[in-house]
């Protein structure tokens, strides 16, 4: 098996898009730290108000596409569809 690793950033466009991102964040962390194949995820504010670090990783393709799978479905998935995403995938 290979772990899958997730970097990169959540950009938001304005203090709209962060007080989504804050206001459903917890509730995504802890659905994720639960999945099976998670070994760990963190969304972390930066020095720039408007943009969030992002690492995840996985324990293998399969649980990562799981979890991608789970995210799209979510409330959490829905409320930060317009939210730029720019992230780098490594090991699928």
């Amino acid at each position: 098996m290979t772990d899958v690793y997730l970097s990169g950033q959540l950009v938001c466009r304005d203090n709209d898009d962060v007080a989504v991102v804050v206001q459903h964040l917890a509730v995504h962390i802890a659905q994720t730290c639960a999945e099976v194949g998670c070994v760990s995820f963190r969304v972390s504010p930066t020095d720039d108000p408007l943009v969030w670090h992002v690492d995840e990783l996985f324990r293998d393709a399969t649980a990562f596409r799981a979890h991608q799978a789970r995210v799209a479905g979510s409330k959490w998935g829905r409320v930060t569809d317009g939210i730029e995403r720019r992230y780098k995938i490594e090991g699928l």
